[in-house]
């Protein structure tokens, strides 16, 4: 440790005062804030990276981050910390924390960790800023719009695929006629139906696209 003292003039004597009877500097640490902060946002998460200046190589690896960030409109009295597990110059805001579409910024302040002993630092000043924007992700009521989409689209190039068929195949050809029916078959079998006879057009094959119909209604 160092013994301080402050000497000087006082009403024309010279005095010595003592101001600090054992100083030790390892429990008065400030550190310089970091430095070169950088962002970059994806649709799952947002990474923040940083570097630190004049810090000995001793302190690096002994360090406490804290994150602060907020909406770039926004005041810095409700600005969210969160103060970072790893002495690592990083940090990662998930998506979820993020509103879709909106600017934020955020900064950084360092210290030596507070499960350290042998030194004792203060918080630095706050770093710069950075800005990201909050990705955009598509609610789930627009998948779900989609979803339908795709199925109301089912219901007619099934049955156009079917007319095409039929009007290709040869049906004054029993074996054409056959091949029809076993692939009509397969297609009820696909959707969950019981296999019918052997099925001729049109009758049967209206009454298929009709199945079709009601199982959509009921998947609605």
């Amino acid at each position: 440790g160092y013994r301080v003292s402050l000497q000087g003039n006082f009403f024309g004597h010279n005095d010595t005062h003592m101001t600090f009877p054992e100083y030790n500097p390892r429990k008065h640490i400030k550190l310089d804030p970091p430095m070169n902060i950088q962002s970059n946002a994806t649709a799952s998460k947002c990474q923040i990276w940083w570097s630190v200046w004049n810090v000995p190589w001793y302190l690096t690896e002994i360090l406490q981050y804290e994150l602060q960030y907020k909406e770039y409109s926004m005041s810095w009295e409700v600005a969210l910390n969160k103060t970072l597990p790893s002495s690592l110059p990083q940090a990662e805001i998930e998506a979820i924390e993020l509103r879709s579409g909106i600017a934020y910024t955020a900064r950084v302040r360092c210290k030596v960790s507070e499960n350290e002993n042998s030194y004792y630092s203060q918080w630095s000043e706050w770093s710069q800023t950075t800005v990201f924007q909050g990705a955009d992700v598509p609610k789930v009521s627009e998948k779900i719009s989609n979803i339908k989409t795709l199925q109301y689209l089912f219901i007619p190039l099934s049955f156009g695929t079917l007319l095409y068929l039929f009007w290709s195949c040869k049906l004054s050809s029993r074996y054409n006629t056959e091949k029809l029916s076993i692939f009509l078959k397969c297609c009820f079998l696909t959707l969950g139906q019981k296999a019918l006879p052997a099925l001729i057009f049109p009758r049967q094959l209206l009454s298929f696209s009709h199945s079709i119909v009601c199982t959509m209604g009921i998947l609605r």
